[in-house]
């Protein structure tokens, strides 16, 4: 089985940055499309970004979009979600995930339904 583990969050100020990690082991990292999603209490869950297995296409939400970005180091088996310009509305549970038992081409962008596998969550605080 494939195991995803978040790390990286924290309490930041209104407009300060942080840089969560998610390190994928127990499969093939490059085989996987990968995504952020985010929950606060009594929200529903969002997709935040996602990124195809090749990388080529991804995903951004509008809430995030020029200030969040998805990477991803194929060495360290681990993709990334570089958050800058943080708002107090960012102030979330954040999952890494990642669709593992679907077997998809290299350029599909998966849907937000598609996720199946899922880290444990990393807490993001931003203070006003």
């Amino acid at each position: 089985q494939v195991q995803l583990v978040e790390s990286g969050g924290g309490l930041v100020q209104a407009g300060g940055s942080l840089r969560l990690s998610c390190v994928v082991s127990g499969g093939t990292f490059n085989a996987y499309a990968l995504g952020w999603f985010r929950q606060a209490p009594g929200e529903e869950r969002e997709f935040v970004t996602g990124m195809s297995w090749s990388g080529v296409n991804t995903y951004i939400a509008d809430s995030v979009k020029g200030r969040f970005t998805i990477s991803r180091d194929n060495a360290k088996n681990t993709v990334y979600l570089q958050m800058n310009s943080l708002k107090p509305e960012d102030t979330s549970l954040y999952y890494c995930a990642a669709v593992v038992r679907r077997r998809v081409t290299s350029n599909y962008l998966p849907a937000k339904d598609e996720y199946d596998s899922w880290g444990q969550g990393t807490q993001v605080t931003v203070s006003s």
